[in-house]
């Protein structure tokens, strides 16, 4: 019986102890949550905000505007010009969209409210440089990569990111990183969405496969998978870069070379640089099925082929030798013309063996 009674005083002791225990945690516990509390609130309130958007702004000797506070209690937000004027009714669609991202990159590392500042968190910026002119591009692309840095080192509370774009120079500024060598880095992912006739593919990469927008454009074609509606918008723009921007050649000779409905093609392809020239061109229509694809592609390798340019048609494809029915014997005979008065190739004497 006492040993019974010494027991029971021990463990009454040992519960008294504990219960005065979790009364000290729960205490220090109601402590900390309202300093949390009192921190997130200073986080999301609007000065701090107002104070490190124009830190950015002053940072980058961005002056179109700046953030102010306004409201009876200053807890809400006013844009304004350097001489004090309100700026709402002047913002241009790009301002807006800038004045937009600088909200969200604030956003991203506080809370629109005073509970879960502290969640770890995955951001997505789906094409922020719409309606953007190039310094505001620049500052935007800046601000991106410090976010990405941030994910990467893992030292804040963002754990991805996510960037979707339509602009090539964008893309090129986000994801230009001095250490990575010809493939991607452990830390990042390559993908493009390219439409189909069923909707949208989204396809990986083992490196960055976006180089210019020129590129871009040769990569369409080697698509296997290429959409008929759009390949011949993709083969024209190759046409326009290629021969006109960069050669300066005169189309009307390229296309009086084919015949028929290949030189209906052929104009249809150049119709966008050679508007005007050719009276069946104008308001050319051609049905895009599948045989008509196929022409497109034939008449597009045959121009690079029949004016000489066989050589950079096989850099940007790969070796894909024409065969001697798909292009004329006129055409090929300029060709080697061309290219023997070039110094490409031997000038021939006497008749063939």
């Amino acid at each position: 019986m006492d040993e019974f009674v010494s027991n029971k005083a021990n463990l009454d002791k040992a519960i008294e102890g504990i219960s005065n225990g979790l009364k000290t945690k729960a205490t220090d516990l109601a402590l900390a949550e309202k300093a949390l509390a009192d921190l997130e609130a200073s986080v999301t309130s609007v000065q701090p905000t107002v104070i490190e958007i124009n830190g950015i702004l002053a940072s980058f000797g961005f002056t179109s505007f700046r953030l102010a506070t306004a409201g009876e209690r200053n807890e809400s937000y006013a844009i304004v010009r350097d001489d004090g004027s309100n700026a709402r009714s002047t913002l241009s669609e790009g301002e807006r969209s800038f004045i937009s991202f600088l909200y969200f990159y604030h956003l991203i590392r506080g809370n629109m409210t005073a509970t879960g500042v502290s969640g770890d968190r995955i951001v997505v910026f789906d094409d922020p440089v719409s309606s953007l002119d190039s310094d505001v591009l620049f500052i935007v692309s800046a601000l991106i990569k410090r976010v990405l840095a941030e994910a990467c080192s893992g030292t804040g509370r963002i754990k991805q990111v996510f960037v979707l774009t339509h602009n090539i120079y964008f893309h090129k500024e986000v994801t230009f990183d001095p250490d990575r060598k010809a493939e991607k880095r452990s830390h990042e992912t390559f993908w493009i969405v390219r439409k189909t006739k069923d909707g949208s593919a989204i396809l990986g990469y083992p490196s960055n496969p976006i180089r210019t927008s020129y590129e871009l454009l040769w990569e369409e074609v080697r698509n296997p998978n290429r959409p008929a509606l759009t390949i011949q918008n993709v083969l024209r723009r190759i046409l326009e870069h290629y021969f006109t921007i960069l050669g300066n050649m005169d189309k009307d000779s390229i296309i009086a070379k084919f015949d028929g409905r290949d030189q209906q093609i052929c104009a249809s392809l150049f119709s966008w640089t050679n508007d005007g020239s050719h009276n069946f061109s104008d308001e050319l229509y051609v049905s895009l099925d599948e045989t008509t694809v196929d022409k497109y592609l034939s008449v597009f390798r045959r121009i690079f082929y029949a004016t000489g340019h066989g050589a950079h048609y096989e850099m940007m494809l790969g070796p894909v030798p024409a065969t001697e029915n798909e292009i004329p014997a006129e055409t090929v005979a300029i060709a080697t013309e061309m290219l023997e008065a070039s110094g490409v190739l031997p000038v021939a004497h006497g008749d063939p063996p």
